[in-house]
């Protein structure tokens, strides 16, 4: 059955989009066949993954606008080993454009499902606001990744989080749970840090993913080379640390 995940945070600068490429890298590298979907208009996850944003022909806009299917849509990243449903910024219009029409939130959701079949795993990389394109990441998806630094505001802005997807999975998507919280940028020589890892532990238990990715240089410097730290530099610490995320993320699916 193919998995369906959200990497979602509504707080900003937490790592999302540096995860989605990283965990679709690791994914495709542990043998599993991966698309990966950019629900952001800045389409930084669409450029972290080697395609060229400005030279798509069809994008994640016009699937949700339902003039190309997700078959036509979808380009290969050959240096990443993975499939990408890329986005620029057509895709604020979309918000505008969704307004009035119907199944507004439902489209991703329809659109997915003609090529699910496809895949071991589809992973969607969104915008940090609750906006409409956000919601329809939310109603295709079986879970929700959470990537987060261990800081005292990130906690804060966790709980927002956890309340929407409660709303989501209310009135909109009964499937939708919290897959897991990925502690990302973590830098053990800070007691603030090890302190609200704690916290997450005793709070959330089996919920937080055993890999914790720490924070490195390799991985902050590969978007500007268009690739993920997975394939930008495979001996990274960061980089293995994503892999071994991926495996985790696999055995986990197999057990469930």
């Amino acid at each position: 059955m193919t998995r369906i995940f959200c990497i979602a945070n509504q707080k900003g600068g937490v790592g999302k989009t540096t995860t989605t490429v990283n965990l679709a890298a690791g994914l495709a590298k542990v043998g599993q066949r991966v698309l990966m979907v950019d629900l952001d208009p800045q389409g930084n996850a669409t450029m972290g993954s080697g395609v060229d944003k400005r030279k798509l022909e069809l994008t994640v806009y016009d699937v949700l606008l339902e003039s190309a299917s997700v078959a036509e849509a979808r380009v290969r990243s050959e240096k990443c080993g993975y499939d990408v449903l890329g986005a620029n910024r057509e895709l604020a219009g979309a918000e505008v454009e969704l307004v009035d029409v119907e199944r507004r939130e439902k489209r991703l959701k329809q659109a997915l499902a003609t090529v699910a079949r496809d895949y071991d795993f589809i992973l969607i990389d969104c915008p940090p606001s609750l906006s409409l394109l956000t919601l329809n990441g939310l109603c295709s998806a079986h879970g929700v990744i959470v990537p987060m630094q261990c800081e005292y505001f990130a906690l804060e802005g966790l709980s927002d989080l956890v309340n929407t997807i409660k709303q989501v999975h209310a009135n909109l998507n009964k499937d939708l749970q919290i897959i897991g919280l990925l502690r990302v940028m973590f830098d053990p020589r800070i007691t603030l840090q090890q302190q609200v890892s704690e916290q997450l532990k005793a709070h959330f238990a089996e919920k937080v993913f055993d890999t914790v990715i720490p924070r490195n240089v390799r991985l902050a410097e590969a978007p500007s080379y268009g690739l993920p730290g997975v394939i930008f530099d495979p001996s990274a610490r960061g980089s293995i640390a994503f892999v071994e995320f991926a495996q985790e993320m696999v055995d986990r699916i197999k057990r469930a």
